[in-house]
């Protein structure tokens, strides 16, 4: 399996005068960048390779540990993109630059409880996610009548990128609002999610039907492969832990 991370996302206002940088992957946690934790995570996990697409701050501070550099681009979607096809016909696993907490073992238990074949997605429970990162700024979503705390890491099988790419910056724009991932899914189960009937197996077969690739949540993963640094809360929610 090969690992291939996003680096290309961007901060701006106070949120990058705090951290120093505009590259929100360069990011320092703990004496380490937000991608170092990603790049660390991915070799522990025994990946065979690691692709970064990012840019040229990103690729000075990470060439020497990484396997290839992919140039990003302006649009996150394209940059989605060239990762889904970084390696076309291998197994690979992806994962974001904003992820302080992920580890190589957390990351390789994810793996391991993937199904062959399949993509897959990280999911927590809601009161796992709040259990282990108490006070942490509002991650949960609800569906059906759970709540859930949705990953930012995926398991793409061999050959599916593709298939995957045409819809998959649409899906990964919306990964974190459950009433945006429905308008995507079609008016049944917006429908669905409107009286509260909305299921992630919902999901996971329309989602599949889409794209011809079968999709499956990998549920009670690790709640740090869900806890990612979207704003400067989040940052210093972070940082106090680290």
């Amino acid at each position: 399996m090969h690992a291939v991370i996003t680096a290309g996302g961007r901060v701006s206002g106070e949120f990058a005068r705090v951290i120093g940088t505009d590259v929100k992957a360069l990011a320092l946690i703990g004496g380490r960048t937000l991608l170092d934790c990603a790049i660390d995570a991915a070799r522990g996990a025994g990946v065979r390779s690691v692709t970064v697409v990012g840019g040229p701050e990103v690729g000075r501070a990470c060439q020497s540990k990484i396997d290839r550099l992919i140039g990003e681009h302006s649009d996150g979607v394209e940059n989605l993109r060239r990762a889904l096809l970084a390696n076309p016909q291998a197994d690979a696993l992806f994962l974001t630059s904003d992820l302080p907490f992920v580890t190589g073992a957390y990351l390789r238990e994810f793996v391991e409880r993937s199904t062959s074949g399949a993509l897959g997605m990280a999911v927590c429970a809601a009161q796992s996610y709040e259990s282990r990162f108490p006070g942490a700024p509002a991650h949960a979503t609800h569906i059906g009548g759970e709540r859930i705390a949705n990953g930012s890491v995926f398991t793409i099988p061999a050959g599916s990128g593709p298939a995957v790419v045409d819809i998959a910056g649409r899906f990964f724009a919306a990964r974190k609002s459950l009433l945006r991932m429905s308008f995507l899914l079609g008016p049944q189960l917006l429908a669905r999610f409107a009286v509260g009937r909305l299921r992630i197996a919902d999901l996971e077969r329309k989602a599949a039907r889409e794209i011809r690739v079968a999709v499956l949540a990998v549920r009670d993963c690790a709640p740090e492969l869900c806890f990612d640094v979207d704003t400067l809360d989040d940052y210093q929610y972070a940082l106090a832990r680290s």
